[in-house]
């Protein structure tokens, strides 16, 4: 396949990503969030990079659960992470 045609492809399945999954911007509620994140995980002795925090904490903020494959989601409190199973041929459940 030449590289056009499978850019193409490749920006059309993006495309209806967008649709399915839209973005939404940071609330100003998520930054208290980031704060509480923030004070916890130093008071564990553990360090997460902003920007994971601060998706946890937009995710906390609008109250969604966000689909990560990054583990460290799952050392942070009061926040529950799926996990995308990846198969053959693409992403078939979640745990």
């Amino acid at each position: 396949m030449n590289e056009g045609r499978r850019r193409r492809g490749l920006e059309a399945r993006v495309q209806e990503m967008f649709v399915a999954f839209p973005c939404v911007g940071i609330p100003p509620s998520a930054g208290r969030h980031v704060t509480k994140l923030k004070i916890s995980q130093q008071r564990w002795g553990l360090s997460l990079e902003d920007n994971d925090l601060w998706i946890a904490a937009t995710a906390m903020a609008i109250g969604v659960t966000p689909v990560s494959h990054d583990r460290d989601f799952g050392r942070l409190d009061h926040l529950s992470v799926l996990s995308p199973r990846v198969e053959r041929g693409g992403v078939n459940s979640f745990v």
